[in-house]
């Protein structure tokens, strides 16, 4: 709050407070300073519920008393705090009391009279005037009843809304309540999700351990070790681990998981408990009482409306009648307007008062009397479902606790089942561990290869680079020698020349074994590494990692068989850009890295396997992976369709290439024949008997010229070179973006022949007119044989028909005496030209069977380069998808573990502070246990303050509420124990007037009795006559004096008592009889002594002056007065009682 008020300011408001138990609401005077504390003592003497028995919520925070209200953002009119009862909440708490509405007390007014209210028109002699004070007087009594009525409905409408706002307050404080709980329902249902995640995994795990020891026993022992590293007692994989211990290990992992299993059965089926009581509670809502009670109340609010109306139309009347009243006093009645109309129109008015408004008016008040009721008894309602809904919500939070503990132990129990299964899972990883030892073999020879290459290859730099420092120095000193003499040269250091480097590695891996990729397969087969897939959808990750590897070893193959002819090839190129190394070609060391790479890959597929088992993975993750996996498989094959149909249309066109350029070679082939022919006819035609043997035929009907055009093609071949070699960089260009897919060594050699056929066929092409034009201009050849035999370049192609078509018209042209010559030199040159053509053709069908082993080549390198890309495509996906699987792995793991610990330590703690708690409890006495508490509490107070631990900081605050409950209940055990003296005297003290007030009501009883009695015998309570019956009550005295109310000092005489007496087995309480004799008798004064002595002899001559004088009064009585000794005679009917025990 104190950031939505400038500073210095302090946030003051209305604090409400409502209380869920009844609905209750408090506004609370307070501002954002205020402790909860002080609240919460407010709230104490507000409404009677206990300090420690409060809850207060507000939203879903819980309101702690040491922190003030700002903490919360209080007050605040937008927020609205809770307080339950914790008492309440206890399952053997009580239901609350009914609700008790109080009666709206609201008496009707009394009868109008005129006495009590008189009127001037009341003498009036007119009997209209009379009449209306009357009227006045009814009026006004209709509208005070009606007015009570209304009063009395009001209220009681009042109160039905109150009730219903209670309600309100108390569903809303249900949603509060049941917010609250949902909040760690949902914390605690989300950790049984992650434990059920974590053990269906491990379930389905050691599950298939064990399902699958026996044959991954058989495995082990069906492996053979390599030969080299068989000894005695090592022989196959099952010699790794002890065999007598795996059985047994297997039949307790076996116990073992069947028990776990039946625990995390029952924990389920708890759960479910849980889950389903939760759910129950959270499908229950208050919403169904308020409902009808909300809709009843609003159809009776025009209850309301209607006798608010009548009161009016009241009002309305009784204002009309005084003005009547009013206008007749004051003689103001106008002469239209008579008293007798006035009172003709007041009586239907009354009648409708009587018998309309007012019982409209009773019926509204008992409709509204029902619906109080309807409200009290919903509010009674609520007020149980209130009590019910939060003892429900206190027992679910209550195994909500026990269930979160469980976890911890669950969790403990999870580790553990890893523990004991780990012989299984060493069973289960010694094959994939083996295979991926022997893959790392084949990775490091290959590795060895690739580093020896990249060793040979700095060398060959290095080599080169030296030279060319040597040359360049050379060059120095034979440009500057002639001007410097050689010593100042020599002095400088000039002279000079950089060593040779010797790139000298020392041999390392010696030890390993000679094994190959074959020998992998063959020693340590993929298809015994044992992932359990569930169905064959599942094989998609397997099948394309054989047929990658499959592919891989064909291919290598296939290029190992072929490689020596490429290498040879190879060699022909000399502008080649590859740099190749004495002894490894650069085929060599890419089939290394790929070797290499796909060993790696191996290995780090069979760690994967010994590590995840796919029956621990969900059935969602394996489906989306094998589905990630499909389609990255999918398209990779699309793009390998498509680069092959690329490469298809690249061969398809070359293909069409060398067809023309053979059908070229061919055309070029019969013209130079055919001119052949020509001219051997027409040099026979001129002198046949000395040219018969100017012209030879081949085997292959090619005619072999030998002439003057011979320098010109030795030019011509000096330009097609030129041209080849400078358009050979040219071509390389263009073809090189086509072919990046391919081998570097393979590519380049299929360019360079491409690039050579197409140039020398352009360039033959070109300079065809080209030579014949020099040779028509040749006019003259003086030395033609000289220049003849001084050429010494050979064609190496077909010569164009033209250079012989040009060739041969200069011989008509010669001399005659030259034309033997000449015929016989041409006949020389035919056939050596005819040998030449045949070594040009051997050299083209070479060509072509090179050209058709490229494409081989380059077939077989396509494949082995779909399947490098596709496999390390897919190995590369596999391990990043593994590498994030175990840092996710990871993760969780470090996480769990940081948990473990703490809960670990907090429950070391706990331990250690619940043993100090039960030494304090057991070793004091009960007066010194509170003391003990407080110096426990005390102490832990401290301790918690050094580590700052919540849980400790927790305890010690339950420690310290216990004390302070301890101490209290101490201080009550002392009042209660002083309680308990008072008490007991208190009851000493009413025991005694117990007793007292027994003997009263005894006596009180008797005299009731006798009254009665007295009344039914007609027993005399005057003056006694005899005859009469009389009634004697013994008195303090021990005497029977009768009941009489104006005379008193009637006695029963003794030998009246006396016939009682014997007639009755105990002395009776009262005696009732028929007077039969009345003695009267005065009091005497006690006589003198010397009246005592002659008292004493007369008594001896006669003892009847004795009794007289002993009993001159035995009743006590002042000197003077006057008694009456009775003498009754028994009635036959007579019952005398005695006193009550």
């Amino acid at each position: 709050m104190s950031s939505s008020v400038s500073e210095g300011v302090v946030q003051t408001g209305k604090l409400v407070v409502h209380i869920a138990e009844n609905g209750h609401s408090y506004k609370i005077e307070c501002d954002e300073y205020t402790l909860v504390e002080a609240v919460q003592n407010f709230l104490e003497s507000a409404c009677g519920i206990p300090f420690n028995d409060q809850l207060l919520l507000c939203l879903d925070l819980k309101l702690e008393p040491q922190r003030t209200l700002s903490a919360y953002k209080l007050p605040s009119d937008e927020r609205e705090v809770f307080l339950y009862n914790k008492a309440r909440m206890r399952s053997n708490s009580p239901y609350p009391e009914p609700v008790q509405v109080e009666n709206i007390d609201i008496p009707d007014p009394s009868l109008p009279s005129p006495s009590h209210n008189p009127h001037p028109l009341d003498d009036a002699s007119d009997p209209a005037l009379k009449a209306l004070p009357s009227y006045e007087r009814q009026f006004r009594y209709h509208f005070h009843c009606g007015h009570a009525i209304y009063s009395r409905t009001s209220a009681s409408f009042e109160t039905c809304e109150g009730l219903l706002r209670e309600q309100k307050v108390q569903e809303k404080a249900l949603e509060i309540a049941r917010g609250n709980l949902d909040h760690f329902y949902k914390m605690i249902h989300q950790n049984y999700t992650d434990f059920m995640k974590c053990y269906s995994q491990q379930h389905r795990g050691h599950t298939n351990l064990l399902a699958t020891f026996m044959r991954d026993k058989e495995k082990l022992g069906s492996i053979n070790i390599l030969p080299p590293l068989q000894t005695a007692n090592r022989k196959f994989l099952l010699d790794f681990v002890k065999e007598e211990n795996l059985q047994k290990t297997w039949e307790e992992c076996s116990s073992l998981h069947k028990q776990f299993d039946n625990k995390v059965s029952e924990f389920k089926l708890e759960f479910g408990d849980l889950r389903n009581s939760a759910e129950h509670l959270f499908s229950d809502k208050a919403s169904f009482l308020i409902k009808d009670l909300e809709s009843s109340i609003r159809d009776r609010q025009q209850i309301i409306n209607e006798q608010k109306s009548i009161m009016q139309a009241l009002s309305k009347d009784l204002n009309t009648v005084k003005k009547l009243v009013d206008d007749c006093l004051s003689c103001q009645m106008s002469s239209s307007l008579r008293p007798h109309d006035a009172v003709s129109a007041l009586g239907p008015m009354y009648d409708s008062h009587d018998k309309n408004y007012l019982p409209r008016m009773q019926a509204c008040e008992r409709a509204i009397s029902s619906l109080l009721d309807f409200c009290r008894d919903k509010k009674n309602e609520m007020n149980i479902f209130v009590h019910s809904y939060m003892q429900n919500i206190a027992y679910i939070q209550y195994r909500i606790k026990d269930v979160r503990y469980k976890f911890s132990v669950f969790q403990e129990a999870l580790k553990r089942q890893d523990d004991q299964f780990e012989p299984l899972k060493v069973v289960r990883g010694i094959v994939p561990a083996y295979r991926a030892c022997l893959a790392e073999i084949v990775r490091r020879k290959a590795a060895m290869k690739i580093y020896m290459g990249k060793a040979g290859q700095l060398a060959e730099k290095l080599s080169t680079e030296r030279n060319a420092e040597v040359r360049r120095r050379e060059e120095f000193l034979r440009a500057h020698s002639t001007y410097i003499p050689r010593d100042i040269l020599a002095s400088m250091g000039l002279y000079d020349t950089p060593n040779p480097c010797d790139v000298n590695v020392t041999p390392f891996d010696s030890n390993l074994l000679d094994i190959d990729l074959a020998d992998l397969e063959r020693y340590a087969p993929e298809s015994l590494l044992g992932l359990s897939l569930k169905s064959d959808k599942h094989g998609t990750l397997k099948s394309s990692l054989s047929m990658s590897d499959d592919g891989y070893r064909a291919a290598e193959s296939e290029g190992i068989m072929d490689f020596p002819e490429k290498y040879d090839y190879q060699e022909l190129l000399e502008e080649s850009e590859l740099v190749e190394i004495a002894g490894t070609s650069k085929m060599e060391v890419e089939n290394a890295k790929l070797k290499a790479e796909l060993a790696s890959k191996i290995a780090l597929i069979c760690s994967m396997s010994a590590e995840l088992d796919y029956e621990s993975l969900d059935e969602s993750k394996l489906d989306s992976l094998l589905k990630n996996t499909a389609d990255k498989t999918s398209e990779a094959l699309h793009l390998k369709d498509e680069y092959q149909k690329h490469l298809q249309s690249m061969l398809k066109v070359k293909q069409v290439q060398c067809e023309s350029y053979e059908k070229r070679i061919e055309e070029l082939e019969q013209r130079l024949s055919d001119q052949c022919m020509r001219g051997c006819k027409l040099s026979a035609g001129e002198d046949e008997p000395n040219f018969s043997f100017s012209t030879t035929k081949t085997d292959n009907n090619n005619s072999e010229v030998s002439g003057v055009g011979e320098v010109h093609m030795h030019r011509a071949m000096e330009e097609v070179s030129c041209a080849s070699s400078t358009s050979k960089s040219g071509i390389l260009a263009e073809h090189e973006k086509p072919q990046e897919g391919l081998d570097d060594n393979m590519a380049d050699s299929s360019i360079m022949l491409n690039s050579q056929l197409d140039s020398s066929m352009l360039d033959l092409h070109r300079d065809k007119g080209h030579l014949c034009d020099k040779d028509k201009m040749t006019t003259a050849l003086p030395d033609a044989g000289s220049g003849i035999t001084s050429s010494n370049m050979t064609l190496s192609m077909s010569q164009p028909p033209d250079v012989l078509s040009c060739e041969t018209a200069i011989v008509p042209g010669l001399d005659a005496r030259v034309n033997d010559g000449l015929v016989l030199e041409l006949q020389n040159a035919l056939a050596e030209k005819s040998s030449q053509l045949d070594n040009a053709e051997t050299k083209i069908q070479a060509l072509m069977d090179e050209v058709s082993r490229l494409g081989r080549d380059l077939d077989v390198s396509q494949k082995l380069l779909d399947e490098s890309q596709k496999n390390c495509a897919h190995l590369e996906n596999c391990l990043h998808e593994a590498r994030e699987e175990g840092q996710t792995h990871l993760c969780t793991v470090d996480h769990r573990a940081s948990e473990y610990n703490t809960l670990r330590a907090s429950a070391v703690k706990m331990c250690g502070l619940f043993e100090r708690l039960k030494s304090c409890a057991s070793s004091v006495e009960v007066p010194a246990f509170a003391d003990s508490l407080h110096a426990l509490a005390e102490s832990l107070a401290s301790y918690s303050s050094e580590g700052n631990d919540d849980s400790t900081a927790e305890f010690c605050e339950c420690i310290q509420a216990l004390a302070d409950k301890a101490s209290l209940l101490l201080r009550q055990r002392a009042e209660f124990l002083e309680r308990c003296s008072k008490a007991e005297a208190a009851n000493k003290q009413l025991n005694k007037d117990l007793e007292e007030k027994k003997e009263l009501v005894n006596t009180l009883y008797v005299k009731h009795h006798l009254e009665k009695q007295a009344i039914k015998e007609k027993i005399c309570f005057g003056r006694l006559e005899v005859h009469e019956l009389a009634a004697f009550v013994l008195n303090s005295s021990g005497h029977y004096e009768a009941i009489n109310r104006s005379c008193h000092y009637y006695y029963l005489s003794a030998e009246s008592v006396a016939l009682f007496a014997d007639n009755l087995s105990s002395h009776p309480s009262y005696i009732v009889g028929q007077v039969v004799h009345i003695e009267r008798r005065m009091v005497k004064p006690p006589p003198s002594t010397s009246d005592q002595a002659e008292d004493g002899r007369d008594s001896l001559t006669n003892p009847s002056s004795l009794d007289q004088g002993s009993t001159c009064n035995p009743y006590g009585l002042p000197v003077g007065c006057e008694y009456f000794v009775v003498t009754v005679a028994m009635l036959p009917d007579t019952t005398v009682h005695s006193p009550l025990s």
